[in-house]
């Protein structure tokens, strides 16, 4: 076994407790497959009544990648590209899976690692004819690959853009939790809801074994959407065990408690980097965090945690990725924080 702690990803541990018993609660229940059970039926609901809505279309799928390929896969023409943030998930971690569909991803760069209205229209504007793929729909993840999240008047211009030039607007909601529990964030998720033409509600990322729930408002993409995902050899047989899992993330508040705690654990080891004079890539606000240590420092920590090194600022300092969860202790944030205060006092700063 590992003895480093990591703060590599958010999924490193199974499942909270609440989940585990649930599945155990229930284990020996019989239940109709893929997807028709009760509980999957339950859990749409429970959903539902969080988003104060009754018309939207839930499938509950394994994993993210793979929400992500059904949807840009099955909402798309052939020759219809998405268009996503250079740091977009689709983009840059997710082994081609959507090109391997036949669609090109038209990349944005953008200083805030987020698209605006004026970033997709420069794209749209330089896809003028047949000869070129067609921009149709505008992926983005809340919470960004960068930690950061959308405002609730960038989503708001965002849809409203959308709508206006005839796009569909997703959204990666990986970590939808963490972003929803930012102390910035200026919106619930039924207050967004149909800003979007479809997204999902990620679970893998927050306390689940696995799974996310796909949200579809738009009509024209419901129907048979059932046979896409079997198809594509997405339709679990054992459907129960998403179903039993996001029942208890929406019973009681779980799917929030979590993303809350997740969230103040690394919002609580940034402010404690500040104290130190640490300074951050991007401003931290969700459960991931980019500190900028140098080189040596990163040297010493690696010895006792694990975590990605992100980007290179010079020779000497780098960014880190520092990823925290709802199953964080407070102990290793503490342990983080004194490993770097032991080196700053060593180096006499």
């Amino acid at each position: 076994m590992n003895k480093k702690y990591s703060f590599k990803n958010d999924y490193s541990e199974g499942a909270h407790e609440k989940i585990l018993d649930a599945l155990a609660s229930t284990n020996f229940l019989q239940c109709d497959g893929y997807g028709k059970d009760d509980f999957c039926e339950a859990a749409k609901v429970a959903i539902r009544e969080n988003l104060g809505i009754s018309d939207c279309d839930i499938h509950f799928l394994t994993g993210g990648t793979l929400v992500n390929k059904l949807v840009i896969g099955s909402f798309l023409k052939p020759y219809e590209s998405a268009v996503s943030a250079k740091t977009g998930h689709i983009n840059v971690h997710e082994t081609g899976a959507i090109e391997a569909t036949g669609h090109k991803i038209n990349i944005v760069n953008s200083d805030s690692e987020k698209l605006t209205p004026e970033c997709i229209g420069n794209i749209v504007k330089a896809h003028t004819d047949e000869h070129m793929v067609k921009p149709k729909l505008v992926y983005i993840s809340n919470a960004t690959e960068c930690g950061t999240i959308y405002s609730y008047g960038e989503l708001k211009n965002l849809s409203e853009y959308c709508k206006a030039n005839d796009l569909l607007l997703y959204m990666d909601g990986a970590r939808l939790a963490q972003a929803l529990s930012s102390p910035d964030c200026d919106y619930s998720l039924a207050e967004i809801h149909n800003f979007f033409d479809a997204y999902y509600i990620g679970g893998t990322k927050n306390g689940c074994l696995i799974g996310e729930a796909l949200i579809i408002n738009n009509d024209k993409f419901k129907e048979n959407f059932r046979y896409y995902i079997k198809q594509s050899g997405a339709l679990l047989a054992k459907g129960r065990l998403l179903g039993v899992q996001f029942l208890e993330l929406f019973r009681d508040n779980l799917f929030f408690e979590l993303g809350k705690i997740a969230v103040e654990n690394a919002i609580s080891l940034a402010d404690k980097l500040k104290s130190l004079g640490v300074t951050f890539r991007y401003k931290p606000q969700t459960n991931q965090i980019f500190p900028i240590f140098s080189n040596d420092l990163i040297e010493q920590l690696l010895r006792f945690f694990d975590f990605y090194v992100w980007e290179n600022i010079d020779k000497d300092c780098s960014v880190v990725r520092l990823v925290t969860s709802w199953a964080t202790p407070c102990k290793q944030i503490d342990n983080f924080y004194e490993k770097v205060l032991e080196f700053y006092d060593e180096k006499g700063r």
